[in-house]
Order: C-alpha cells, then sequence, then structure tokens
C-alpha cells in the first residue's frame, strides 16, 4: 500500500506535514517537522497578506488589469493553504480511513492477482507521476520566468532592458528593485510558490490513491458478483450473498469517510479555480505581450490539469460503483432459489443508487463537473470583460 501512497508522502513531507500515524514518532521528528510545516505556512501567508494589499491599493487607483492578475495569485495560495491545514485537522480522520484500508488491501500474490492490483497500481502511479512533475515544472517556470527573462533578454542578447522582477505582484513598502533586499523577497515568493504547490499536489495524489483503491474494490466486488457460479441451494448462495453484502457496506462506508474527509477542500478548490480560470484567462485576452502570455498560460494549464484529475477520478468512482448493479444483474440468477432473486432486486435498487466523490453535500464530482467550472469560468470572464471595456 506504500506504493500507492508514495508521492503523496514525498510531497507532504516536503511541507512538514504527516497526513497519518504510521508507527510511533519520535519527538526530534515532530518537532523537525513542526518547524517545517510552520515556516512554510507563516512566508505564504505573508506573501498572501501582502499580495490582498496590493490588490486593494490596485482597485483604489483604478488598476483593474493589476488587481485581477494578484487575485488569482491569492487564489492559489488559498486553495494550497485550505488544503494543508484541513488534512493536519482531519490527520484522525485519515489516519483511521488508512488502517482500514489496510485490513481490505490484497496481500501475497494470488490476492494481488484476484484485484488486479498490479494493473490499479500502475496506472495510479503513471498518472500521479505525471501530475506530480506537470505541476512542479509548471510552478517552478512561473516562479523562475522572471528571472530568465532578465538573464536571457537582458544580459544575454541585450535585446532589451526586463530589469529585476518578481514572480508575483504584492505590496512592498519601499523601493526593492535595486538593492539587495531584491533577493530575500525573489526568495521568499519562490518558496511561498513552492509551498502551494506542494500542499495542492500532495493532496490531490493522496485522494488519487485513496480512489483508486475505492475502484479497485469496487470492481472486484463486481467481478466476484457475476462470476460467481449459483447452487441453486438457498442457504449456501445466501452465505454468499450475506458476504457480499457485508463487503458492499464496508466499501460504502469508506466512501462517506473520504468525502467525509476531503469534501471541504475539494468544494473551496473548485469555487476558487472557477475564478482563477476566469482571472488568468481574462489576462490573457487583453492585450499583454507575448511572454506574459506564456506565463500566463503555464497558470492555467495547471489550474487545469488539478481540476480534470480530480473530476476523473470522480468518475472513475462513479462508474465502478455502478458498475456492481449491473454485475449483479449479470449474473446467472435464473437458476437461483426464488428468494435469492428477492434479495438480487434489494442489491441493484441499492446499487444503482451511484456513489460519488463529493465536494459537501454541493457537488457530486464526475467528468460533467469540468464541463460546469468552465461554463461558471466564462460567465465570470464575460462579466470581466464587459467592467473593463466599459
Amino acid at each position: 500500500m506504500e506504493k500507492l501512497m508514495k508521492y503523496a508522502s514525498f510531497f507532504y513531507t516536503a511541507v512538514g506535514i504527516r497526513p497519518y500515524t504510521n508507527g510511533e514518532e519520535s519527538e526530534m521528528s515532530k518537532l523537525i517537522f513542526r518547524i517545517v510545516f510552520w515556516s512554510n505556512v507563516i512566508n505564504l501567508g505573508i506573501v498572501g497578506l501582502f499580495e490582498g494589499i496590493y490588490i486593494y491599493s490596485a482597485f483604489k487607483d483604478n488598476k483593474f488589469l493589476e488587481a485581477v492578475t494578484a487575485l488569482s495569485y491569492i487564489g492559489f495560495v488559498s486553495v494550497g493553504m485550505s488544503k494543508m491545514f484541513f488534512i493536519r485537522w482531519k490527520k484522525t480522520a485519515i489516519t483511521e480511513l488508512i488502517n482500514e484500508l489496510k485490513e481490505i488491501y490484497p496481500n501475497g500474490l494470488i490476492q494481488e492477482e484476484r484485484y488486479n492490483l498490479p494493473m490499479y497500481l500502475g496506472t495510479c502511479s503513471r498518472i500521479s507521476l505525471t501530475y506530480s512533475l506537470l505541476y512542479s515544472v509548471l510552478i517552478w517556470t512561473f516562479n523562475l520566468f522572471c528571472v530568465m527573462e532578465y538573464w536571457v533578454y537582458d544580459k544575454w542578447l541585450n535585446i532589451r532592458v526586463v530589469g529585476k522582477q518578481l514572480p508575483y505582484l504584492m505590496y512592498i513598502p519601499w523601493k526593492w528593485n535595486d538593492n539587495w533586499s531584491y533577493y530575500p523577497l525573489l526568495l521568499c515568493q519562490n518558496f511561498a510558490g513552492y509551498t502551494s504547490a506542494a500542499g495542492q499536489i500532495s493532496t490531490d495524489v493522496l485522494l488519487c490513491a485513496v480512489a483508486t483503491q475505492l475502484v479497485m474494490h469496487f470492481d472486484f466486488l463486481s467481478n466476484s458478483m457475476e462470476r460467481h457460479e449459483l447452487s441453486g441451494d438457498w442457504k449456501k448462495d445466501s452465505r454468499f450473498l450475506v458476504d457480499i453484502v457485508r463487503y458492499h457496506e464496508r466499501i460504502l462506508r469508506l466512501s462517506d469517510a473520504v468525502n467525509d474527509i476531503f469534501g471541504i477542500p475539494l468544494l473551496l478548490n473548485f469555487m476558487v479555480s472557477s475564478f482563477v480560470i476566469c482571472f488568468v484567462g481574462f489576462q490573457m485576452t487583453v492585450g499583454v505581450p507575448p511572454d506574459i502570455v506564456v506565463k500566463l498560460f503555464l497558470f492555467l494549464v495547471s489550474s487545469m490539469s488539478q481540476v480534470y484529475l480530480i473530476c476523473h477520478y470522480g468518475q472513475l468512482v462513479a462508474d465502478a460503483s455502478y458498475g456492481f448493479s449491473v454485475a449483479t444483474y449479470n449474473q446467472k440468477w435464473y437458476k437461483a432459489d426464488v428468494r435469492y432473486k428477492r434479495e438480487l432486486v434489494i442489491m441493484i435498487t441499492r446499487s444503482q443508487k451511484v456513489t460519488f466523490l463529493k465536494a459537501t453535500i454541493f457537488l457530486d464530482i464526475t467528468r460533467s463537473t469540468m464541463t460546469d467550472l468552465l461554463q461558471i469560468s466564462y460567465k465570470f470572464f464575460a462579466l470581466l470583460r464587459t467592467m473593463y471595456t466599459q
């Protein structure tokens, strides 16, 4: 099971978080994690605060475009911060969830083959690695874009004066361009960008690992149901049915636990992402220079890839849970006792109530959620364009 969790554990460690308890922790280890976490959070909070001050002053001075740009940065900060704090808050619940998943995790070659574990493990690892690398490359390219511009255009090619710039707009109450304070500010902003990105990647990849296991158990349940040969003996067949129902109920409880843990962060994620996509798209359409368009495009891709990843796994869970009702109907139930057939009707009725990943009670997450999000973003985009032209 650690193979599924390795990418999430890596990025959580980078921001000083242990999402679940795994054995005894030494006091020194707890202290180190606490120092790393609060160093990350305090720096990110300070950068976010001064970005907020910048937004206020930009609106006050009628600098609408700069204010919208800083709002997209605030959205990025708030998503990362919320995910980190919610995971720390839900540590006990996550530990209980992981322990229960470990209890039903397939062990040994025979069980791994029955559950088709290598396929799920390989798919989850590839998606997690690809997403982590993509998001990391995009964010670090965004963070270091201003430095690359300075060295390429200003120092190497000498084709135009760029000057020293910071990756994120924020209020700074002194002239920082031409003195040593530029370098600590650049470091703090890059550190903050990395913190927010790592907080988001780790939570997203943890959700993928947990959702993969839910899909695996739903699929195993469906295969067991569909392939089971009925004897026609009510007592024997009913024992099989009882085991299946208990297994199904356990997976449903795990699904509820996942939604309880990730529901609020996912809701905030979708709400903020709709605004971020809108703000970034707006900036790309108001005549900014081509190099800035490239920078904004990186930010847009990172936000959209995050949303699509969550929607993709939400769809997988929904499909796998509904697949159990199809598998139940496809069983050779015509050989069974009439009492068995009556029980199957109840099971099919229950399993047709699809299990979703939920952003609390407000949103069932599937791929269609991505479409809804883009529609909302476009509506805000149209509103911003109207306000800007007026």
